[in-house]
């Protein structure tokens, strides 16, 4: 890794992870560290080389926090990667980080990982960091099983759990609801008991692991709540008659301080997958539904959070959290907001809010520079044009290598 400079950067508008800072900011830069966060355009130290941001927004780095890098975001991903050698799945991964690095992305949290490869791999200094749970845990043939975590009954979860720690996964997953991208997996399913998942949540807390539900069924969600865990995935509350959301849900998972991954984000355009089609014709689901959940989940208090589960087919590849952003400011979250859950609310999802998702004096040199202003164009989140990873500017080669 090259050594980083000393660097001002100067923005005549800043965003610091939580408000908009209109006047702007200069962060000043040294060792990998923010050094100092100064409003509007300061003299700078001597020492520092300056880099001016004009007509820009300086933020910072984005977190993606649900994605699966061994995925390559083609139609079938999931699918594939079982028959790949461990180098092809490797170079998969490295293409999957390059992706988001250029989409501004400087922390991701890996879900879906397949036989350890992602926690066995080599990190390189221009990579986003990478939390990451291993293979999520589920029941013999259930969704996602083909990533190698079945485990059924008490001693095989406990196992499970133990040696997610001794790899050194970050968190723990676990997929309570059935999911869309198995063949003959029913969304609408348990796959584990209360009694289940009470005992992982016990066993990863023994670890120091936070442990994160797959949970699409309303029932799902509601054992989630009462099992402990502190984040839940999808959360979509799907019932036969489509999304219900009980009166008492809001306050149930912002009393628990429970984080909440809608998942949002995908190509504008694109057609809907085979699996969401049928989704839809089953449940009568339909993204106007979800949009509003959500919206008013965050405006009852409930801690929402950006991750795009990119790379699982072609209407989601690796790089579009900021289309998550959008879409969430498309349900009617104020912008700072929605900016928020991918920046500071995102990293206290994944344990890393003293380090990550902040302008602040001693968080990671992690930063995005866009062209244009998100208040007034959201949009603006996907015109890239300087990524910063501890405090080595990253080049467009050098993102996309």
């Amino acid at each position: 890794m090259p050594y980083p400079e000393r660097v001002a950067h100067i923005a005549a508008l800043a965003f610091d992870g939580r408000r908009f800072r209109p006047e702007g900011a200069t962060v000043l830069v040294e060792a990998g560290s923010i050094l100092s966060v100064e409003p509007g355009q300061r003299p700078v130290p001597e020492g520092f080389a300056v880099r001016r941001h004009e007509d820009a927004t300086l933020l910072p780095g984005l977190i993606d926090t649900h994605v699966h890098l061994i995925a390559d975001g083609k139609d079938g991903a999931l699918g594939r990667d079982p028959g790949r050698s461990a180098e092809e799945r490797e170079q998969v991964v490295r293409e999957s980080l390059r992706a988001h690095a250029r989409a501004g992305v400087t922390t991701v949290r890996d879900l879906g990982d397949n036989h350890w490869s992602v926690l066995q791999r080599t990190a390189a200094w221009d990579e986003p960091t990478v939390i990451a749970s291993g293979p999520p845990i589920t029941t013999p043939g259930g969704h996602c099983a083909a990533m190698g975590g079945e485990a059924a009954g008490p001693e095989q979860l406990l196992a499970a759990v133990d040696e997610r720690a001794r790899r050194g996964a970050d968190l723990v997953k676990i997929v309570v609801s059935g999911g869309a991208m198995t063949p003959g997996s029913d969304l609408l399913s348990l796959q584990y008991s209360l009694e289940d998942v009470a005992l992982v949540v016990k066993r990863a807390a023994d670890h120091g692991l936070r442990v994160a539900t797959h949970a699409h069924s309303l029932d799902a969600v509601q054992l989630s709540i009462d099992a402990g865990v502190q984040n839940i995935e999808h959360c979509t509350c799907l019932t036969s008659h489509g999304v219900q959301t009980p009166p008492d849900l809001a306050a149930r998972l912002r009393d628990n301080g429970i984080h909440i991954g809608p998942t949002f984000g995908r190509i504008p355009g694109s057609r809907p997958s085979a699996q969401a089609l049928e989704v839809t014709r089953r449940t009568g689901l339909v993204p106007e539904h979800r949009f509003a959940q959500v919206e008013k989940l965050h405006r009852e208090g409930v801690l929402v959070i950006s991750g795009s589960d990119g790379g699982i087919h072609a209407a989601k590849p690796h790089g579009i959290v900021a289309l998550a952003v959008a879409e969430l400011v498309a349900a009617g979250i104020a912008t700072d907001d929605a900016l928020a859950t991918a920046t500071s609310v995102s990293a206290q999802a994944c344990g890393l809010e003293r380090t990550k998702g902040r302008l602040a004096a001693g968080a990671d040199a992690d930063l995005l520079v866009v062209q244009g202003d998100p208040r007034a164009d959201i949009a603006a989140l996907t015109r890239v044009l300087t990524v910063v990873k501890g405090g080595v500017e990253l080049s467009t080669d050098a993102a996309g290598r």
